[in-house]
């Protein structure tokens, strides 16, 4: 039986590298279709200032087969309301969704400190509110993803609790392996406490001392993650990330990895089968 999961690739191996990187989307994409990945999920800034829906489809028909995945709308969201800048980037990253057949994943940037937390918890699901409800009046669907920097508002088990009450209900649920695992949770239980919630997956490894990891190298059970979502028979996209600092310093050689790491997980699997 050959496994049906999907799965992307995001960018932000290489935002670690901004200043070098951004706007160099054929260049990504390229990278991320030569090793082996089905879906590209890139975050709207390393898209670059002039980025447009036809731009982003020329690059995807340079790589065949290669779907766009999700764009990614980070953002500070202090205020209930969007300001005019997070509401025109939002409002452009759904017109290219649409047209792309692509879903938006919707990330609260973290702060400087956790001051003000259930208002500033409040703000943000109020903004992923008005986003997601404009994005699904165009047929493109929304989901939340949370991080774990010592800024971040919803990073802990008691946040996550909280973030269970907040959630819109026409909003889907991203687990961070990653970010779970920083935040003091087993991401494999989130998984699963979240069920049918959950309509998109960020995979992305932790070591013990929660500095990050290349891909099976640090204490995250991806496997366990993986055979349960294949288990369940999950139809969301599987999007792979390395924030290591080997990715930082080389983030091709470490997409190129995920790229080899997934394929060596599937040929076991179907081996096993």
């Amino acid at each position: 039986m050959t496994v049906t999961l999907r799965f992307a690739c995001q960018s932000y191996s290489w935002q670690m590298s901004i200043d070098r990187y951004r706007g160099e989307v054929d260049h990504m994409m390229h990278v991320v279709h030569e090793s082996g990945f089905a879906g590209f999920e890139p975050e709207l800034v390393m898209l670059g200032d002039d980025w447009s829906i036809d731009s982003l489809r020329s690059a995807l028909d340079a790589n065949p087969g290669l779907r766009l995945a999700a764009l990614v709308v980070a953002e500070s969201w202090r205020r209930p309301e969007e300001d005019e800048h997070e509401r025109r980037r939002a409002d452009q990253a759904i017109e290219a969704a649409a047209a792309l057949g692509a879903r938006l994943v919707l990330v609260p940037l973290p702060g400087p400190d956790r001051e003000s937390l259930d208002e500033r918890q409040r703000a943000i699901m109020s903004c992923v509110e008005s986003v997601a409800d404009r994005a699904s009046r165009a047929g493109v669907a929304s989901t939340f993803h949370a991080n774990s920097p010592d800024g971040s508002v919803f990073r802990t088990p008691e946040d996550y609790g909280r973030l269970a009450e907040l959630l819109p209900p026409t909003v889907g649920f991203t687990p961070d392996l990653g970010h779970l695992a920083r935040g003091g949770l087993d991401p494999l239980e989130v998984v699963r406490e979240w069920g049918a919630r959950v309509d998109h997956v960020h995979v992305k490894d932790v070591g013990a001392d929660g500095s990050w990891a290349p891909t099976g190298e640090g204490i995250v059970d991806i496997d366990g993650v993986l055979r349960h979502l294949e288990g369940i028979g999950y139809a969301g996209w599987v999007t792979f990330e390395d924030e290591s600092p080997e990715a930082e310093a080389d983030p091709d050689a470490a997409t190129r990895r995920n790229g080899a790491w997934i394929a060596s997980w599937v040929a076991a699997r179907e081996l096993a089968r």
